[in-house]
């Protein structure tokens, strides 16, 4: 598709956009507040699309994304606090300014030297909040929070040369010791986890979408459990634990 082509695209999607605000009592309702949701939605959408390697699903997710951007770009423009336009000029400005490797003169032989270089560039820029966990929202799901802070910290030099594998195990150990005790199987817990998400940041997995995905093979075992009890005239509910861990293993072994 040429550059022009791109462009009447963008154009035709940016004026339904403009219709749907002017002319949808739903659509004319909405502000950032009510919008935010929806997009957080459909990113989690196109994560899943992405991680399934469902092209055409991506690439439904995909507009529906942009029309978020298109419609949240225009809620700035009707207060005249910027427009489409700008949003695009002012992340192709934070692009340039963020890849030096690329548009200037620094060199980076690594994945890993440019995210350090990435977040040394980023805690420059003004209106960041100081400090190593600056701008580290709150309000992300648990586990991305969790890389987050971590990759923070590993840009200051503050990681693991190597996976921290030994990590998890001292950690389990530590969560097993503290059985009978709430609060310090909440505490270590808490503890495993985080370090699992190092672990996956290390090893550049996503945790979130890993989980999703483990997730998702554990409920189609299930299901498939369910219906091999079924097909051998037995009820799933009335299964003993052991009955239906048998059938799980057998619907595992069919899946892989």
């Amino acid at each position: 598709m040429s550059e022009s082509e791109v462009a009447a695209a963008v154009g035709r999607l940016d004026a339904l956009t403009r219709r749907l605000r002017r002319e949808c009592p739903w659509d004319r309702e909405q502000d950032e507040r009510t919008i935010v949701p929806h997009t957080v939605e459909e990113a989690y959408e196109l994560a899943d699309a992405a991680n399934a390697g469902d092209d055409a699903k991506l690439l439904d997710e995909l507009g529906d994304v942009l029309f978020q951007v298109h419609f949240l770009s225009l809620l700035l423009e009707e207060r005249g606090a910027g427009d489409l336009a700008q949003v695009a000029e002012h992340c192709r400005q934070k692009l340039i300014r963020r890849h030096p490797h690329v548009f200037g003169d620094v060199e980076a032989e690594s994945a890993g030297e440019v995210l350090r270089n990435w977040d040394a560039i980023k805690a420059t820029e003004p209106g960041r909040e100081g400090g190593i966990f600056g701008d580290v929202p709150e309000n992300l799901p648990a586990l991305l929070h969790a890389r987050k802070a971590q990759r923070r910290a590993a840009s200051t030099g503050f990681d693991f040369d190597e996976v921290p594998y030994h990590a998890v195990s001292a950690e389990l150990e530590e969560l097993e010791a503290a059985a009978g005790d709430r609060d310090a199987a909440f505490h270590e817990a808490g503890d495993l986890l985080f370090a699992a998400v190092n672990i996956a940041r290390k090893l550049r997995v996503d945790p979130e979408l890993a989980l999703r995905a483990s997730t998702a093979r554990f409920r189609g075992r299930v299901e498939a459990a369910e219906a091999l009890a079924e097909r051998a005239g037995a009820s799933w509910e009335a299964l003993s634990p052991d009955d239906k861990l048998q059938f799980y293993a057998q619907a595992r072994l069919t899946q892989e």
